[in-house]
């Protein structure tokens, strides 16, 4: 500042010689380089002030008042690293994740090009599902630190893009780097299965549930794929384990226990849950007809009888209902009632004629 004044009185004294620049111009130009430097000097005070406060309040553990006065700082120098970093990490603290990717996203532009900076913003975008970000940050973690695990979240964000191909192939390098942490054999489970490849799942399944063996919906997923396998002792083992671990047994998982007992042939088991089930829902006709299946098939073709009229009742076209009623009734010893009513039903409905020719071919 003083070399400054001590020009502008050199120019001054050589125009007042000159009589060519008045007094008030040189004065008002001394006046406006000292206010802007003033101003300079109040706007990095300013900011170091509050920095300072928001220092002392991390240090007393209040984090409010450590955002509120680092927001002050950053307003007054945006430009300075130490407060741009300590706003990023109270931002963060205070799970305002939008706001924190942005002051990160700045140290970025501020020339920080570490791994810590990059893992951050791959965590950040991952975890506010912006995941063309997330899949360029890890691709510049990877760089910085070729020894940084990525392939969880890449293979995570190709399976929530249904894109199997690419997530089994980021999940399995996953499983090399992070060879305890179960959810990357489940997500490869899952992708074979969405890709209804039952068989190549049920092996992630399982590891999965050794690595996390409390996993009830893992255990209820897996006993559903061997039921979809038509793996009938499986699917009613891991049914029974998932309601061992926790799993809810609302009417969905009742049903399919049910169903499960009814596979491997326990009728008096299925009878009792789908029993239990129909007096909450007395007109599912669904619960309905597998009663009706699960008597006839143990040979209690009345019972079975019953049932189907039942459905009828609900549901006077329900040519099937009607065609195992007639069957019923054969099985009972009165073959021209069955037939009649078998008869009846491939009228309502011609593709039941089927199983009528099936039962007259030899050998059935």
């Amino acid at each position: 500042m003083i070399c400054q004044l001590k020009k502008l009185f050199l120019v001054q004294n050589h125009f007042q010689k000159s009589n060519l620049y008045p007094m008030k111009y040189i004065l008002l130009t001394i006046l406006t380089i000292g206010v802007a430097t003033t101003a300079t000097y109040s706007q990095a005070d300013s900011a170091n002030v509050y920095f300072q406060k928001a220092l002392a309040e991390k240090q007393a553990g209040r984090k409010l008042e450590v955002w509120k006065n680092l927001d002050k700082a950053y307003k007054y120098n945006p430009a300075d690293k130490a407060i741009v970093t300590e706003l990023a990490e109270v931002l963060l603290s205070l799970n305002k994740y939008a706001q924190a990717r942005e002051m990160y996203q700045k140290l970025e532009q501020m020339g920080d090009n570490s791994p810590t900076l990059y893992k951050q913003l791959l965590n950040l975008c991952f975890n506010t599902k912006r995941f063309d970000d997330a899949i360029m940050y890890a691709d510049k973690l990877k760089k910085a630190d070729p020894k940084e695990k990525v392939g969880y979240f890449l293979g995570k964000i190709y399976y929530d893009r249904d894109d199997y191909g690419e997530a089994i192939k980021y999940l399995q390098a996953a499983e090399k780097e992070e060879p305890q942490n179960a959810e990357i054999p489940y997500l490869i489970a899952r992708s074979y299965a969405d890709m209804m490849n039952y068989k190549l799942s049920v092996p992630y399944f399982e590891k999965a549930i050794t690595l996390a063996p409390d996993k009830n919906s893992w255990i209820y997923e897996l006993g559903l794929i061997h039921y979809a396998m038509n793996s009938d002792k499986d699917a009613l083992k891991y049914i029974l384990l998932a309601g061992e671990k926790g799993y809810k047994k609302d009417n969905d998982y009742m049903e399919n226990l049910g169903i499960a007992y009814m596979n491997v042939g326990k009728l008096n088991e299925a009878l009792v849950i789908l029993k239990d089930i129909l007096a909450r829902k007395p007109s599912d006709l669904n619960i309905l007809n597998m009663i009706a299946e699960g008597y006839y098939y143990s040979g209690k073709y009345q019972d079975a009888i019953d049932y189907w009229d039942k459905v009828l009742m609900y549901d006077k076209t329900n040519a099937q209902s009607l065609y195992m009623i007639g069957m019923s009734y054969q099985k009972k010893g009165e073959k021209e009632k069955g037939v009649a009513l078998c008869d009846k039903a491939i009228e309502m409905d011609p593709g039941l004629a089927v199983y009528k020719q099936k039962k007259s071919m030899p050998g059935m």
